[in-house]
C-alpha cells in the first residue's frame, strides 16, 4: 500500500468530479462527520471503512456521486495513489462505479438485493451487533447532542442546516425516509460542537441501519417520529435543553421498542 500523508499532485487517471462532487446540495456538510484525516499506519484500512459508513449511512444515494478524488484525498490525509486503490475495492464489490469523461466520477450503486451470499453476509452482520448495547449507545450520544445543540443554540447557518435537515424528512418519500432521517440526526450530532461525538454516532447509527432495514416502514410509525422530529428540532433552536433532551430520549425509546419487537 502506498504512504500517506498529504494528498499528491500525481497526474494521470480522471478526476471525479468537480468540487463538491455531490449529488445533493450541502452534502459536503453531511460528510463531515465521518470523513476526517486517517492515522498514520493503517491509513488504507481506516479510509475504506470510513467510505463504508458513507455508504451504509446514506449520506451519498444511489446514483449519486461521491466527492471529488481531489477532495476525498484531502478530507483523509491520504495520497490519491491510496485512494483509488480503495475505490477500486468498493468497485469490486459492487459498491460503487467509476465513469469517466466531463460528466464522470465515482458513483454509488443501489444495494445488492437480498438472496444468496449478500444476505448471508447482512445476517452476519446483524448477528455481530449487540443490540441492547447499541440501542443504549446511541441513546446517549442522541440525547447527549440534543441538549448541547439547544444549550449553545442554534443561530444563522446552523440554525438553517436543521430546518433544512427536518424538511428533507418531511418531504420524503417512504422509500428515502430511512436516508433523510439519517441525515436528520446525524446533522444534529454534529451540530453538538463535538466531533467525537458526531464520529462515534455514525458509527453506531451504521450498525443499526442494518437492523433497521430488517423491519417494515410504518406510516403511523412515520408521522409519530415525524411529529417527534419536529418537537425536537423546535426545542433545540429555542434553547430549551431539557425539552430537547427528553423528546429525543422518547424518540429513541420508540425505535428501541420497534427493533426488540420485529428482531425478537
Amino acid at each position: 500500500m502506498s504512504g500517506d500523508g498529504a494528498p499528491d499532485a500525481e497526474s494521470g487517471g480522471v478526476e471525479s468530479g468537480g468540487t463538491s462532487g455531490s449529488a445533493e446540495p450541502g452534502s459536503a456538510d453531511r460528510l463531515a462527520p465521518v470523513l476526517r484525516p486517517v492515522r498514520a499506519g493503517n491509513g488504507f484500512e481506516e479510509a475504506l471503512e470510513q467510505i463504508l459508513q458513507v455508504l451504509r449511512l446514506g449520506l451519498v444515494e444511489p446514483g449519486g456521486r461521491l466527492p471529488s478524488e481531489r477532495e476525498l484525498a484531502g478530507r483523509l490525509g491520504i495520497s490519491r495513489v491510496t485512494l483509488r486503490e480503495v475505490l477500486k475495492v468498493l468497485a469490486d464489490q459492487g459498491l460503487v462505479e467509476s465513469r469517466r469523461g466531463r460528466y464522470g466520477g465515482t458513483f454509488v450503486l443501489p444495494g445488492p438485493g437480498a438472496g444468496g451470499g449478500a444476505e448471508a453476509g447482512l445476517r452476519r452482520r446483524i448477528a455481530e451487533v449487540d443490540v441492547e448495547d447499541a440501542l443504549r449507545f446511541r441513546e446517549v450520544l442522541e440525547v447527549g447532542a440534543a441538549g448541547l445543540c439547544a444549550e449553545d443554540g442554534l443561530t444563522g447557518r446552523s440554525a438553517d442546516r436543521l430546518r433544512a435537515a427536518l424538511a428533507a424528512t418531511r418531504d420524503a418519500t417512504p422509500s428515502d425516509y430511512r436516508r433523510l432521517d439519517t441525515l436528520l440526526h446525524l446533522t444534529l450530532a454534529e451540530l453538538s460542537g463535538s466531533p467525537t461525538l458526531a464520529a462515534q454516532y455514525a458509527a453506531v447509527r451504521a450498525s443499526l441501519n442494518d437492523l433497521l432495514d430488517r423491519i417494515p416502514l410504518l406510516v403511523r410509525n412515520l408521522e409519530h417520529s415525524q411529529r417527534q422530529h419536529t418537537a425536537l428540532v423546535e426545542a433545540v433552536l429555542e434553547g430549551d435543553a431539557d425539552g430537547a433532551r427528553e423528546v429525543m430520549r422518547e424518540h429513541c425509546a420508540g425505535t428501541a421498542s420497534l427493533l426488540r419487537g420485529f428482531l425478537a
